[in-house]
């Protein structure tokens, strides 16, 4: 999917958006597979439909949108190479997208027949297609909500697993935090935002116990959105640092909302305890329609005078008010997402399977179709954080040259391809697929 990238956007940009009449005479007319498989011949071309069907939809022409996500959708599959497999996420996402516009447009037309009804009755019969589309958009509305919790924490393992984001991010924070707190600290404390199984404290446990002795104590107070994945991430945590030597406290705070995050008021320092705070592929979900919350919280973080403040983000614009905007941003990522998976897995993986319909599905699902507060995979380039950041009261800490050895080491040992690149910028260190890059990690203080 390498040409599946921003360099057709201006091919794209150059033809005739209004030239619909031409447009449908070309794509629609045959309506067998195999016609719109010899129309549809390369990865280009299908990036260019989708953006068309965006388009469509941004303009409220929901019929020739109807018909554009049906070609899609046929020349997609989950199965196929990575372009197919990602037409197909997002020819469902655009249609769930669809299915909400027309009804929320059917709703407003029923709202003024009732209006003026008094003055002209009639009754109003609802059509088929109408009625399957509320019912598509009432089942799907809330898609990333419906997921099995379960089937999204052993997702979440597997993309640990056959991915190298989550290594990179939690590998590359650790090694700020090292370097943020002296080796004679006697005691570190970890606020954890959204710790789900605890994949990244076991390196640094292992690295805290081998540095110095006695080993510093450490805390980790870790929140989430279930209390059992929380006490059983302590558990599995303690038994580690017990078999390590290592003085460990773990403490549980059960989010009720993750977009008004609560500062735990029992976070106050013990004697000679250093503080980092850790937010990794968090800080987005604060996020909304503007920053105020993310804001307010970033001066709730300063205020506890942190040794460290670590942060991973995807490195991406998928908050852009605009729908067009966000979702050829976000086309261009996961494309890019999609080719590293075809790269580096066996072509028939389950792992791959389902990390891409559960987890990156998930995503592409929230970004495109849903809007308003409902919208949480909210992400923004690093420049974006960099200035709320400054705003806020912190300075970039220098990520150094043995956290990118690290880094290199990890995608070496782990994750070979010659796709993969790291580079540093900004002080801060990003990880890419071929010329995109793709998450960044940065540390603050």
């Amino acid at each position: 999917m390498a040409s599946f990238n921003s360099s057709s956007r201006d091919q794209q940009e150059e033809e005739d958006p209004g030239s619909d009449l031409q447009y449908r005479h070309q794509i629609i007319p045959e309506p067998s597979r195999e016609g719109f498989t010899s129309a549809l011949p390369n990865a280009i071309h299908m990036r260019q439909l989708l953006i068309r069907c965006a388009e469509l939809i941004s303009k409220s022409d929901f019929s020739a949108a109807h018909r554009l996500v049906s070609i899609l959708s046929g020349n997609s599959s989950p199965y196929g190479d990575s372009t197919e497999r990602l037409v197909h996420q997002f020819a469902k996402a655009l249609s769930l997208r669809l299915n909400s516009c027309c009804y929320a447009a059917t709703a407003a037309a029923s709202a003024t027949t009732t209006a003026t009804a008094a003055s002209a009755p009639m009754m109003r019969i609802i059509s088929p297609a109408e009625t399957s589309a509320t019912a598509t958009t009432t089942n799907n509305s809330n898609n990333a909500d419906t997921e099995p919790e379960e089937a999204l924490q052993s997702c979440y393992l597997s993309l640990n697993q056959i991915t190298p984001f989550l290594r990179f991010s939690h590998l590359t924070a650790n090694q700020a935090i090292l370097e943020a707190i002296d080796k004679g600290q006697k005691a570190i404390h970890i606020l954890d935002f959204d710790i789900l199984h605890g994949l990244q404290w076991p390196p640094l446990m292992q690295a805290l116990a081998e540095r110095s002795y006695p080993p510093p104590m450490l805390r980790i107070t870790a929140t989430g959105h279930d209390l059992n994945i929380l006490h059983r991430t302590g558990d599995r945590l303690l038994k580690f640092a017990q078999s390590l030597g290592l003085r460990f406290q773990f403490h549980p705070l059960l989010l009720h909302n993750s977009n008004d995050p609560v500062i735990p008021p029992a976070l106050a320092l013990l004697p000679d305890e250093a503080l980092a705070v850790n937010c990794v592929h968090f800080l987005h979900r604060l996020l909304k329609d503007d920053s105020r919350g993310l804001r307010l919280f970033l001066h709730k973080i300063k205020a506890l005078n942190p040794k460290v403040v670590t942060i991973a983000e995807r490195e991406a614009n998928h908050n852009h008010p605009l729908f067009l905007q966000r979702f050829v941003e976000a086309l261009d990522h996961y494309s890019a997402v999609f080719d590293s998976l075809e790269a580096t897995l066996p072509p028939y993986s389950g792992e791959r399977f389902t990390v891409e319909q559960v987890w990156f599905g998930r995503e592409i699902m929230d970004i495109v179709a849903a809007e308003g507060d409902n919208r949480r995979e909210r992400h923004e380039r690093f420049e974006s954080w960099e200035v709320m950041l400054r705003g806020s009261g912190f300075s970039n800490v220098p990520l150094s040259p043995f956290a990118l050895s690290q880094a290199k080491l990890l995608l070496r040992l782990h994750y070979p391809s010659e796709g993969y690149h790291l580079h540093i910028r900004n002080d801060s260190l990003f990880l890419g697929w071929r010329n995109r890059a793709l998450f960044s990690v940065s540390s603050w203080q």
